[in-house]
C-alpha cells in the first residue's frame, strides 16, 4: 500500500507538467533557460537547462538545500528554503521559496552587472533570426550562440569592429555618447542599415 501511495505521488508531480521555478540567463553566447522541478511529496528534484536535463533525483528527504550545477564556466545555484506556511495564526507545514545564483551573485544583481557588460541585438536577413552579442570587456561578438572572428579599427572619435553576418558586411561603431550617464555608446549596422532592435538582456524570471 505504501509503495502504491509513493508511486502515485511520484506519477503526480511528473505530469504536472510546469517547472517549479525558472530562470532566464543572458551570458555571451545567448540566453540560457534554466528550469527547476521540485517535487515536495516525494523529494523528486530536476534541473534542465535549455531543456536538457542536467540534474534528476528522486526520492530526496532533505527538502532544502542547494542544488548545483556547471555550464562550461558559469555556475548556476538554485537555493531551496523552506517558508512556514500559516493559516489562521496556526502552522500548518511549509512552502517553499527558490534563489538562483549564478557565479556567485543573486540572479537579479547578475542581470545588473550583465546589463553593463553586455550590449545586445536581433536582426532578420533573408528570413533568418540572428541574435548578436558584444562582450563590451572583451570585444568579442557572438551570433546566435557562437564567437565570431572580427577585426578591429581605430576611427576618429571611436572604433569600429568589423565582421559579417549572412555573407552581409556588419559593423559595430564604438564612440563616446557626450553622456556621463550612458558612456560609451555603441551602435550596429548591417550594409550600413542601423539596427535598432535591442533590450533583450532584460530579466526574466518565474520563481516560486
Amino acid at each position: 500500500m505504501a509503495g502504491f501511495l509513493l508511486r502515485s505521488l511520484q506519477e503526480l508531480e511528473t505530469s504536472m507538467g510546469e517547472p517549479t521555478a525558472k530562470w532566464i540567463v543572458p551570458l555571451s553566447d545567448g540566453n540560457h533557460v534554466i528550469e527547476f522541478d521540485h517535487g515536495t511529496a516525494t523529494g523528486r528534484r530536476v534541473v534542465k537547462i535549455d531543456g536538457k536535463i542536467i540534474v534528476h533525483r528522486e526520492w530526496m528527504f532533505r527538502l532544502v538545500g542547494d542544488e548545483i550545477v556547471m555550464l562550461d564556466d558559469t555556475k548556476f545555484i538554485i537555493r531551496v528554503d523552506p517558508i512556514p506556511d500559516i493559516t489562521f495564526g496556526i502552522m500548518i507545514g511549509f512552502k517553499y521559496s527558490y534563489t538562483l545564483f549564478v557565479n556567485g551573485k543573486s540572479f537579479q544583481n547578475f542581470i545588473q552587472s550583465q546589463s553593463k557588460i553586455l550590449e545586445s541585438w536581433v536582426t532578420v536577413i533573408e528570413e533568418n533570426k540572428y541574435r548578436i552579442v558584444l562582450d563590451k570587456t572583451t570585444q568579442e561578438v557572438w551570433i546566435n550562440g557562437e564567437q565570431i572572428e572580427v577585426q578591429n579599427e581605430f576611427i576618429d572619435g571611436g572604433a569600429e569592429i568589423l565582421f559579417v553576418v549572412d555573407n552581409q558586411p556588419a559593423v559595430i561603431r564604438c564612440c563616446n555618447s557626450e553622456s556621463k550617464i550612458e558612456g560609451i555608446k555603441y551602435t550596429l549596422y548591417i550594409d550600413e542599415e542601423e539596427v535598432t532592435d535591442q533590450g533583450l538582456l532584460s530579466p526574466a524570471v518565474l520563481d516560486a
